[in-house]
């Protein structure tokens, strides 16, 4: 398989899952002492990954969560940011210019701020109240934060349960996914490397993803045309603009939204002739119980979005760290 290592891939999750002790070490004081909110705040891929652990939330707990988009924060400021709320960012290379200022600001109204860098010693990581460094695993290590402060809140009875699955059979069975998702993803890359536009539906705990994925993958690393569309949203005006022709992908996913793209997939042959529906359901994780797959969706997909890339890759022989704009020209 091109560029594929996997057990360096399981390696790489299984190292994120043992971060869970710090992550505990850093919320339960917090959540004793008493925290009024949680904030996922982000830009582009971070911004994206806040979305899904803010639904992962949502649906099961009564917390205050919601997520915040960087740059818009450096200009409007939110209200509910106070030196009680837990904001949780991660950041990659530590440098990034909107999320600098917004640490910032968020140090100047005395906000908790969990930072996840993959470098201990970017210029963000001394402006965090606690830091956690570990490359890559950005979806998990929120997804941990955010079970966490359920279990906590006695809303995840199962805690121990699922986390001791995760332990035992998360990093294999995401690798063995990536590993059997290659001749689709392949099939897949072939049939729309050169794209005009490809449309990207997705719901719940996916969503944040797909916006992701069509926006920092195939827009930013791929240069196709993308968009990114709410299952929810896909019958009040998108819908009109499929064609027989247009490239449509549907993420079906196993949580508590799955019905709003069954939805989408479900009509989708009536109008068009080049749509692709990908469902977590056709993929196997032996080692988890049934309740857990919902959760696992998102993780499914990411598995079969990355071979997806590897292909795209190849075929139009543009390296994904190439850029024509980001941090190479002053904006």
């Amino acid at each position: 398989m091109r560029k594929f290592n996997k057990q360096k891939l399981i390696d790489s999750m299984t190292g994120a899952l043992k971060l869970r002790s710090q992550i505990n070490d850093v919320i339960d004081p917090l959540f004793k002492k008493g925290i009024t909110n949680i904030c996922w705040l982000g830009i582009g891929g971070t911004y994206a990954s806040g979305m899904q652990a803010n639904i992962h939330m949502k649906e099961k707990s009564a917390l205050e969560t919601f997520y915040q988009n960087a740059a818009e924060y450096n200009v409007t400021g939110n209200k509910r940011i106070t030196d009680k709320t837990l904001v949780v960012i991660s950041s990659v290379t530590g440098n990034t210019k909107e999320m600098v200022d917004a640490v910032k600001n968020l140090n100047q109204v005395g906000a908790i701020i969990l930072g996840f860098m993959d470098d201990p010693h970017a210029k963000l990581a001394s402006m965090l109240t606690y830091c956690i460094s570990y490359p890559e695993n950005e979806q998990l290590k929120f997804f941990m934060v955010g079970d966490r402060l359920m279990y906590l809140n006695g809303e995840f009875p199962d805690y121990d349960e699922f986390y001791q699955e995760m332990d035992q059979h998360f990093a294999k069975d995401i690798a063995d996914i990536e590993e059997n998702a290659d001749d689709f993803a392949q099939k897949f890359a072939e049939k729309h490397h050169d794209d005009e536009i490809h449309y990207f539906v997705g719901a719940g705990n996916q969503w944040g993803a797909t916006y992701s994925y069509a926006m920092c993958y195939w827009e930013e690393q791929h240069w196709i045309r993308t968009r990114a569309v709410e299952a929810a949203e896909f019958f009040h005006g998108m819908f009109e603009i499929v064609d027989r022709d247009t490239p449509v992908t549907v993420y079906v996913g196993e949580d508590s939204q799955r019905p709003l793209s069954e939805r989408v997939a479900k009509f989708l042959p009536e109008i068009c002739g080049n749509y692709t529906i990908i469902d977590s359901k056709d993929y196997d994780l032996p080692g988890f119980s049934e309740k857990y797959r919902g959760t696992l969706s998102p993780f499914v997909f990411h598995a079969i979005n990355n071979r997806i890339d590897i292909h795209i890759e190849h075929i139009n022989r543009h390296p994904m760290d190439i850029r024509r704009y980001y941090r190479c020209l002053d904006y």
